[in-house]
């Protein structure tokens, strides 16, 4: 591990990384000209054999089973094409959206999930070619009204969490807000106070490694409550 990684810059998509001097090209990189650029926002990792980048925003790569936030990103006549923060789109297929039966030669099926409404749901299918199917058909399930959207690194999603919910029940109870998260980075916040809980949720993706985290976001969220 090299700690001097910390105090590297971070690179930006289309950014120069480095020469490449005969070196392979690792991960997240391409060239031009002999020069290395960065394909993601991350941090150079340079050696002598090699030149990467660690990316920073990962993306989330879908999971049978996990529950995530997705936003209704196009409406067909069987289902509904869903953006769940992924570089696969996923589909919710009518059949596991709506219980009862619909004749789609009559109902618009807009009426029951349209264009940029906000889902929670299950991943249901991941077949090979990666085309991803999401369900409605699950105890958690539901259409989510209001409030707004957060993303994080989905790595970092255990750690907003906390230990059997430690960290995310802090917040709302701190705040008042009502949280839902997805195991896709995806974070839905509705609340009087979401900015508060918006800043937490931040704060815990950027410090995620460090100890006392919990006691650190407890401060941060207490300071506020007292100027009141």
């Amino acid at each position: 591990r090299n700690l001097s990684e910390k105090e590297r810059p971070i690179v930006l998509p289309g950014e120069f990384v480095d020469e490449k001097k005969g070196r392979k090209l690792g991960d997240n990189v391409y060239e031009e000209d002999g020069k290395v650029f960065s394909k993601v926002i991350g941090i150079p990792k340079l050696t002598e054999n090699e030149i990467s980048v660690i990316a920073l925003a990962g993306k989330y790569l879908p999971k049978v089973g996990d529950r995530v936030i997705g936003v209704i990103l196009d409406v067909e006549v069987s289902g509904w094409f869903v953006d769940i923060n992924s570089p696969y789109i996923a589909f919710l297929p009518l059949g596991e959206a709506v219980e009862e039966f619909v004749d789609t030669s009559r109902v618009d099926i807009s009426k029951y999930y349209d264009v940029n409404e906000i889902i929670f749901c299950r991943i249901s299918k991941v077949a090979k070619n990666k085309t991803v199917q999401v369900t409605m058909h699950d105890l958690h399930a539901k259409k989510l009204v209001g409030g707004v959207l957060v993303k994080i690194t989905p790595s970092k999603v255990p750690r907003v969490i906390g230990k059997g919910g430690s960290m995310i029940n802090l917040i709302k109870k701190k705040t008042g807000c009502e949280l839902l998260v997805g195991q896709n980075g995806v974070i839905w916040v509705k609340g009087k106070n979401k900015a508060k809980a918006i800043e937490a949720i931040l704060l815990i993706e950027k410090e995620s490694h460090i100890i006392g985290l919990t006691e650190k976001v407890e401060r941060m969220l207490s300071e506020g409550n007292e100027k009141k």
